[in-house]
């Protein structure tokens, strides 16, 4: 059974998770989080079944945005299981719960195009991206506007508030 909760849920314009939470967090996060933090967190949908746990958070290294969580579903004790890509945007990370949701069906999961621990696919191909992408019904992150997701924070975002006088 899903739990209800008066949780908020940040909605913004950019590509990244969207982040439900109760209250601000201590610390860095949850905007800010290092990486390995979320490695092994559990992945549900909307029903509340289990789809599995985060393996790997896989970086564009050149846009500086994080691409993909990888996924790895069914098998048992680790031992048979297929590793799936998600979009990061299709992702919702659960501060209180400590988890994300992907608001999938599980059978929608289980026809996804996956892959082995051995046979990785070339996550830099655009083809596979886009059918990535369209299939989990997020836009890529790719083709984000960067001006509108500007962070004030950052000296490149401070510096565009600069130039429009906002």
């Amino acid at each position: 059974m899903a739990r209800t909760t008066s949780s908020s849920t940040r909605q913004d314009t950019s590509s990244g998770a969207k982040i439900i939470r109760s209250e601000p967090g201590d610390g860095p996060g949850p905007d800010v989080m290092d990486a390995a933090t979320l490695i092994g967190d559990d992945v549900v949908n909307a029903q509340d079944e289990d789809l599995g746990k985060v393996e790997s958070i896989m970086l564009d290294v050149q846009s500086g945005r994080v691409a993909y969580a990888v996924l790895s579903f069914g098998g048992f004790l680790g031992m048979g299981s297929k590793l799936f890509a998600i979009p990061w945007s299709a992702l919702t990370l659960d501060t209180e719960e400590k988890r994300f949701i992907l608001d999938v069906p599980k059978d929608k999961l289980e026809n996804a195009p996956g892959f082995d621990k051995d046979h990785w696919p070339s996550m830099a191909d655009q083809g596979w991206a886009r059918d990535l992408h369209s299939y989990y019904d997020v836009s890529p992150y790719w083709e984000d506007d960067m001006e509108t997701t500007r962070d004030p924070r950052t000296s490149a975002g401070a510096a565009s508030k600069n130039r429009t006088g906002v």
